[in-house]
């Protein structure tokens, strides 16, 4: 039977949730401090010694729940994120050559300059493989030191960041063979990924740059064996489902920063409601990543290409009757 506060739940007819970003778990929470590497030790956590510093994080994160599930039941929740950006691509590299400014005025709506290619759909550079490798070996590493294998994974669309991902975790999806120098190194009895969901959601800032206009579904499916999508119907009435083509990207329209936050918060929702775990992982862009912090209430933040940015976010759900 429901009790008074659950059958006036059930009378309301929208359910808003707001997220906020938790500080005090790792050197990226202060704004006020510089993190250069993209990858710092133990990924930032501020306790990045303890042989049990990661079994001490997810007690503390399982105790917020905990505490939250006592006062709030379950509309108040914890998350620990892991926001991957893609190695370097081909794109990073033209911008680089050419400055900013003629890159955003000129370069960016081409597809190469006889050089470089870049779109549509930039694709790593080897220095971007390597720090994709580079964010591999720090999850072994820190698996060691008792890291879970997150809940669950998440992944944009675009090329750049579904080869990063793969080269992140190889090795660790399930129904693959356990290489010994990993087994060695700690990753046995760790658990294993499973395949990532790929998120129309979680890709950059689109329009008029032609290295985000992406490849067909049907490409993206046949190329990268460790991904899903949606359930059909939750994918059909997504605000941002994942059509066979690009829908999105225009060659005369850039998105704005509100509606990347917009759309990226719809991410947050996506996982919110269908993740039991508490540890979740992303891997995307800058420009998702930034979306991702306006919409926990962080400023912007510049992470490097391969780099993995922490963060732990509280959501809590509001019942409007």
């Amino acid at each position: 039977m429901y009790n008074a506060k659950q059958r006036a739940r059930s009378s309301c007819s929208m359910v808003t949730t707001a997220y906020e970003a938790v500080p005090g778990f790792f050197i990226h929470d202060n704004p006020n401090v510089t993190v250069s590497d993209p990858i710092p030790p133990s990924f930032g956590l501020l306790d990045s010694t303890s042989p049990d510093r990661w079994a001490k994080l997810f007690h503390q994160i399982a105790q917020l729940n905990s505490n939250a599930k006592k006062s709030h039941g379950a509309d108040v929740q914890f998350k620990l994120f892991f926001l991957g950006r893609h190695g370097e691509g081909f794109h990073n590299v033209a911008e680089a050559k050419y400055g900013t400014p003629a890159w955003d005025a000129h370069w960016s709506e081409l597809d190469g300059d006889g050089e470089i290619v870049w779109g549509p759909d930039a694709e790593l550079t080897p220095l971007g493989i390597s720090q994709a490798q580079t964010a591999h070996n720090a999850f072994l590493t820190e698996f060691s030191s008792g890291l879970r294998i997150p809940d669950a994974t998440y992944v944009s669309p675009l090329s750049r960041a579904l080869r990063t991902f793969e080269i992140t975790f190889d090795g660790l999806f399930s129904g693959e063979h356990r290489r010994e120098d990993e087994i060695e190194s700690g990753e046995k009895g760790r658990g294993r990924i499973q395949k990532a969901t790929v998120l129309e959601a979680c890709r950059e800032q689109y329009g008029v740059h032609t290295c985000d206009l992406r490849r067909s579904r049907t490409f993206i499916f046949s190329t990268f064996p460790h991904i899903t999508a949606l359930p059909p119907k939750l994918d059909e009435h997504s605000p941002f489902p994942l059509t066979e083509n690009d829908e999105l990207w225009t060659a005369d329209e850039r998105e704005t920063n509100d509606h990347v936050a917009a759309r990226v918060k719809t991410v947050l929702d996506v996982v919110f409601e269908r993740e039991r775990g508490d540890f979740i992982s992303i891997t995307a862009h800058s420009g998702m990543i930034n979306g991702f912090l306006a919409s926990i209430g962080r400023p912007s933040f510049s992470l490097g290409t391969g780099g993995v940015l922490p963060v732990v976010v509280k959501a809590t759900r509001a019942h409007a009757c």
